[in-house]
């Protein structure tokens, strides 16, 4: 456990080097205040459009950091020989697999806090409230999916240079998050082969709409049952675990050489 924590802070210390997360805490107050000072579509002063856009943007800004940090971290390592030196400590490639991925969820998982914390700020400003134990549900299932987001992208970059495993990390992800929710409706006028592979989609990538939990922020339904707050956990557990696992598997026979560094 102590190796993998101490992989983990140098994953922290590499990211606040490079300043990632500055950038996109910029970008989402420059666009929170730009909700607050200008009137788009007649709606720029509404409590509830500033709560839908302010956690929108989180919700696209960290998936975008947790992409970025975790798909290179392992090929940077490979790229500039680093890999060598950590395999010869008694570390596991399992263990090195961990500290990336603890390394770059807990970071991303703290930018999305920052990004929450802002976003309350400006609705308190224009006179809204949060339900304080929805909000809390709605952090913890945001932490959650960033957890399976960064996994997905780690195991990608275990056989893919850093903007392969990027990209496929971006596929992947994109389609749990915009196609898989959509595809009940779908299925209902495809036929053949085009309803074999939205069905095998639906079962294969992780269901990202459960995790969303903007809407009973946006209208103040108030918190849900925290029965079903850990149930979604324990599923979201479970996907971070199988990606985890598929990631050990191709990452631990990877044969490394000095002279064919990605």
């Amino acid at each position: 456990m102590t190796r993998i924590l101490t992989i983990a802070s140098t994953v922290w210390m590499e990211i606040i080097r490079k300043k990632d997360v500055y950038v996109l805490l910029i970008l989402l107050g420059t666009l929170l205040m730009a909700l607050v000072s200008l009137n788009v579509f007649g709606l720029g002063g509404t409590v509830k459009y500033v709560k839908d856009l302010g956690l929108l943007m989180a919700l696209i800004f960290s998936w975008i950091l947790g992409v970025n940090i975790s798909s290179r971290e392992l090929p940077s390592e490979e790229a500039q020989g680093t890999v060598f030196p950590l395999l010869a400590k008694p570390i596991t490639r399992a263990e090195l697999i961990c500290g990336k991925w603890l390394g770059t969820w807990s970071i991303a998982s703290a930018a999305t806090l920052l990004f929450y914390i802002l976003i309350t700020g400006v609705v308190q400003f224009k006179g809204g409230t949060f339900n304080l134990a929805a909000l809390l549900q709605a952090f913890i299932l945001h932490s959650l999916t960033l957890g399976i987001i960064c996994i997905i992208a780690i195991a990608f970059s275990t056989r893919m240079n850093q903007d392969a495993s990027a990209a496929m990390a971006y596929v992947v992800t994109g389609t749990a998050f915009f196609v898989v929710p959509r595809i009940p409706e779908l299925m209902a006028q495809a036929t053949g082969f085009s309803a074999n592979v939205l069905f095998l989609l639906y079962n294969l990538l992780p269901h990202f709409e459960v995790f969303d939990m903007r809407k009973r922020l946006v209208h103040d339904f108030g918190p849900a049952s925290w029965k079903m707050v850990l149930i979604v956990a324990c599923y979201g557990v479970l996907i971070s675990l199988v990606f985890f696992l598929a990631a050990w598997l191709a990452y631990r026979n990877k044969r490394f050489s000095r002279g064919n560094l990605m």
